[in-house]
């Protein structure tokens, strides 16, 4: 479905304040992500987080456990506005770097690293896997540039009260194949 930036605008501005909602009503609500991660079936390989903002689920519980398990962690860096992210390898307790937008990064000298799966923010969900971002396009190129030489699995990580019926959408909007939520995984086709 093709849609004006205005109908986007005014969906991100209703899913922003549902997410807050959510947030407040839910606050331990990242801990139930652990229960339902093995749905998923990764055993092991290169997980890729983030460190959540504003009333973002709080996955800081599952990247714990997932380290735990012997997963190898990375988190993003935003390497400059129009280009993808490149991902950086991660420990639990390695320092953090303010990066743009309120957001937490690995240091510039974090060794780069290609994800296996990528946990995905979101402001909303649809039932088709459509994803809906802040606007800055961050992930989609990502997931575009990853995907167009590798095989990846990219997990939106949500309250389950963010999904919708239907999103507007671009031609350069990458669609999630799962979301993982307080509630349970749900993959898409």
């Amino acid at each position: 479905m093709k849609l004006t930036a205005l109908n986007k605008t005014k969906a991100r501005n209703a899913a922003k304040m549902i997410r807050h909602k959510l947030a407040h009503e839910q606050p331990g609500a990242g801990i139930d992500l652990i229960r339902h991660w093995p749905l998923l079936g990764v055993k092991s390989g290169v997980i890729a987080g983030y460190i959540p903002i504003h009333s973002e689920i709080g996955i800081w519980p599952l990247m714990e456990a997932l380290a735990d398990a012997g997963h190898t962690l990375a988190l993003p860096r935003i390497k400059r506005p129009g280009h993808p992210l490149t991902f950086h390898g991660f420990n639990i307790g390695d320092k953090l770097v303010r990066g743009p937008y309120g957001t937490k990064e690995p240091e510039r000298t974090a060794p780069g690293i290609s994800p296996d799966v990528v946990l995905l923010p979101l402001l909303a969900y649809a039932r088709d896997g459509v994803r809906l971002g802040y606007g800055g396009g961050y992930y989609d190129r990502t997931l575009h540039t990853l995907r167009s030489h590798t095989k990846i699995f990219a997990c939106g990580i949500a309250y389950s009260g963010q999904e919708v019926p239907t999103l507007p959408t671009d031609e350069h909007d990458q669609k999630l194949d799962g979301v993982l939520t307080e509630t349970g995984l749900q993959l898409f086709s």
